[in-house]
């Protein structure tokens, strides 16, 4: 079974100019990033491929730690982007996803062990890292703790 996902764009103008696009519960204005030499209005296509890569590892890592029964308090991630460029050509080089995973005070020491091995698994069990896998080096850093 297929889904289809729809984004409507408009853009006004040449490469300084602003745009906005909309799909779905997503709306938002676009531009170059003020790194980049542009406006810096709304958000932009790094940004917009770090969220994406970023929530669906998330979204992954949550399903696969309420499925292996590991008795999740919190779960939170920072995730980081490295762009490249060399000589004007702009390359996505890098995905770090950093997740913080805090288990219950009941947790065991398999719990914790088996929450290492699910924050390294969902890397490659994400539909989005699946396709920018080979183009751009993902890699985990998970910090996982037991509240006392």
């Amino acid at each position: 079974m297929n889904h289809s996902f729809i984004l409507q764009a408009e853009w006004d103008g040449g490469r300084n100019s602003e745009g906005r696009i909309e799909a779905g519960q997503l709306k938002t204005a676009i531009s170059i990033p003020k790194e980049m030499g542009g406006p810096g209005i709304g958000t932009n296509p790094d940004e917009m491929l770090l969220g994406a890569a970023a929530t669906c590892y998330l979204i992954t890592l949550a399903a696969m730690m309420e499925r292996s029964g590991v008795p999740v308090e919190k779960l939170s991630l920072e995730s980081e982007g490295i762009v490249d460029v060399t000589n004007n050509i702009f390359t996505y080089v890098s995905i770090t996803h950093k997740p913080y995973v805090l288990l219950k005070k009941q947790a065991s020491d398999k719990d914790v062990d088996l929450a290492h091995r699910l924050a390294e698994k969902a890397e490659g069990s994400c539909m989005i890292s699946r396709a920018i896998a080979g183009n751009v080096a993902l890699s985990t850093e998970p910090r996982i703790e037991k509240t006392l």
